[in-house]
C-alpha cells in the first residue's frame, strides 16, 4: 500500500466511519436508557435524509444549493425527525416499556417495518439526486486530492459527537439519563420525570441519525428508501465494536469500523464487495470474544 492509497483511504474510513458513529450514538443511547435495540434507527436516518432533501429543494430556491441550504436542510431535518422519534418512543414503544425483552424488539422491527415501507409508497422506490453545488476545491496531499467539502463534514460529525458527549456528561438532563439507565425504579421515587427522560433520549438520537442522513445524502449526492438498511446494521456494529450503551463507544466503533472497511477492501486481492464480509465478521468476532466491545462494561441483571 502506497503512502497516497494510506492517505486516501483514511479519508473515506474518516468520512464513512463519522456518519456511522452519528447513528450509532443513537443505538447506545436508547439502549443505555431502557436496554432496547432500536432497529427502526436506521429508518429514521433514512428519513432524515428524505426531510433534508425536502427542505433543501424549497430553500435552494431563496438561498442557492451551497453549505448555507444544506445547513438549513440539516436543522430542520434534526428537529422534524427528533420529533418523529419521540412519536415512535409514546405510540410503539412506550405501551410495551414492561413487556418481554422479545416482544419490544419484534414492536422495533414492525416500526421499522412501516418507516420502510411508506417510504417505499411515498417515493416509488426511486432513487433522489441531492444536488448541491458544494464544488470540489479543497487541498492537494502528495496526489491525493481532500475537498473542503469532507473536512467539513467530518467536522461537523464530530462537532455533533462532542456536543453530544457534553450534555450527556454536564447537565442535568444528562444526568437524568445515566440515572434512568442505572436504576429506573429508584430515578422515578427520586422525583426524575422517566417518561420525559426518555423521549427526550429518542429526540436527540434520532435528530443525530437525521443529521447523518443529510450529510450522507449532500456528499453521496443521492437518496433512497432503502439507504437506512445497511446502515442501521453496520450503525449497529460499531455500537457493538464500541460497548453498546456507551456514548464514547459509538463514537469510536463508528470511525474505527469505517477506517476498517476503507483499508480492508483496498488490500491485495480483495476488492470493494468484501467490505461487507469484514464489517460483519468483525461483529461477529466481538459477539463471541469481547461482547462488551472496547469501552463497555459487564451488566449484572437483577431479579
Amino acid at each position: 500500500m502506497t503512502l497516497d492509497l494510506l492517505i486516501q483511504q483514511l479519508v473515506n474510513g474518516l468520512i464513512v466511519g463519522s456518519f456511522y458513529a452519528l447513528i450509532a450514538l443513537g443505538y447506545s443511547m436508547v439502549f443505555g436508557v431502557i436496554k432496547l435495540l432500536n432497529f427502526a434507527h436506521g429508518d429514521i436516518y433514512m428519513n432524515g435524509a428524505f426531510v433534508g432533501l425536502i427542505v433543501f429543494s424549497f430553500v435552494g430556491i431563496w438561498v442557492g444549493n451551497g453549505w448555507l441550504g444544506v445547513v438549513c436542510a440539516l436543522l430542520v431535518s434534526m428537529l422534524v425527525v427528533g420529533l418523529l422519534g419521540v412519536v415512535i418512543e409514546r405510540f410503539a414503544y412506550r405501551p410495551m416499556r414492561n413487556a418481554p425483552r422479545l416482544s419490544i424488539l419484534i414492536t422495533a422491527l414492525g416500526a421499522s417495518m412501516v418507516l420502510n415501507g411508506t417510504a417505499l409508497a411515498l417515493t416509488g422506490g426511486r432513487h433522489y439526486a441531492f444536488n448541491t453545488d458544494l464544488g470540489f476545491a479543497g487541498v492537494d496531499i502528495s496526489t491525493v486530492h481532500i475537498t473542503y467539502t469532507q473536512m467539513v463534514l467530518v467536522a461537523a460529525s464530530i462537532a455533533l459527537m462532542a456536543g453530544m458527549q457534553a450534555f450527556v456528561s454536564r447537565t442535568m438532563y444528562g444526568k437524568a439519563m445515566r440515572a434512568v439507565s442505572i436504576d429506573m425504579g429508584a430515578s422515578r421515587l427520586m422525583g426524575i420525570d422517566v417518561d420525559r427522560v426518555i423521549a427526550l433520549t429518542f429526540f436527540m438520537g434520532s435528530a443525530l441519525a437525521a443529521g447523518g442522513g443529510v450529510m450522507a445524502g449532500a456528499y453521496y449526492g443521492s437518496v433512497h428508501f432503502f439507504m437506512g438498511f445497511i446502515m442501521g446494521l453496520k450503525a449497529f456494529t460499531a455500537a457493538v465494536i464500541g460497548g453498546i450503551g456507551s456514548v464514547p463507544g459509538a463514537m469510536l466503533g463508528g470511525l474505527l469500523l469505517g477506517l476498517l472497511e476503507a483499508f480492508g477492501s483496498s488490500l491485495p486481492f480483495v476488492g470493494s464487495e468484501w467490505r461487507d464480509v469484514f464489517v460483519f465478521g468483525t461483529l461477529i468476532l466481538f459477539l463471541v470474544f469481547k461482547p462488551t466491545g472496547l469501552l463497555g462494561r459487564s451488566v449484572v441483571e437483577r431479579v
